[in-house]
C-alpha cells in the first residue's frame, strides 16, 4: 500500500461519516412527519457502507500485471435504505391524518437512537481527521530529512 493511499482512505471515511450524519439529521428532522411528498408516513433511513478497493493507477496496474486481488482501502456509501420496522400508532383523533379510530401512524424514528448514531458518526469523522493529520505530519517530517 502506498503512503499516499492512506490519505484517500481517510478521505473516503470522512465522506462516508458525513453522509451518515446527514441521514441521522434528516431522520431527527422528520421524527413527527406523518405525510411525505408521496403521501406516506416518513420511514427512518439508514446508510449502507461497503469496503472500497484502492483505485490508483499504480495499484490497478500491479493488480492486473500480477493477477492479484486488489488492495482494500477506504469505504463508500452503497445505498440509503428505509427501515422496514413497523410504524407506531398514536391516539390523536384531531390530527388530519388520523384514521377512523383516531390513531395516527407515526414514523419509526427513535430520537435517542438517531442522536447516538449522529454522535458515533461524528466520532468516526474525528478519528479519520486524526489519522489524516498524523499522515500529513509524517509526510512533513519526511520532507525535513533532506534539509
Amino acid at each position: 500500500m502506498s503512503f499516499l493511499n492512506s490519505f484517500d482512505i481517510s478521505a473516503s471515511g470522512m465522506t462516508a461519516e458525513r453522509q451518515r450524519l446527514d441521514v441521522a439529521a434528516e431522520n431527527i428532522a422528520n421524527v413527527n412527519t406523518t405525510r411525505t411528498a408521496s403521501g406516506e408516513v416518513y420511514r427512518r433511513k439508514m446508510v449502507v457502507l461497503q469496503e472500497q478497493p484502492i483505485t490508483s493507477f499504480r495499484s490497478e496496474f500491479m493488480t492486473r500485471l500480477q493477477k492479484k486481488i486488489s488492495q482494500k482501502g477506504g469505504v463508500k456509501v452503497v445505498d440509503i435504505v428505509e427501515d422496514q420496522r413497523d410504524l407506531y400508532p398514536v391516539y390523536n383523533p384531531n390530527h388530519p391524518d388520523a384514521d377512523e379510530d383516531g390513531y395516527v401512524m407515526m414514523p419509526n424514528v427513535d430520537l435517542v437512537k438517531e442522536t447516538v448514531d449522529g454522535m458515533a458518526a461524528t466520532r468516526s469523522y474525528e478519528a479519520n481527521i486524526t489519522a489524516f493529520n498524523a499522515m500529513k505530519l509524517m509526510a512533513q517530517k519526511a520532507l525535513e530529512i533532506g534539509k
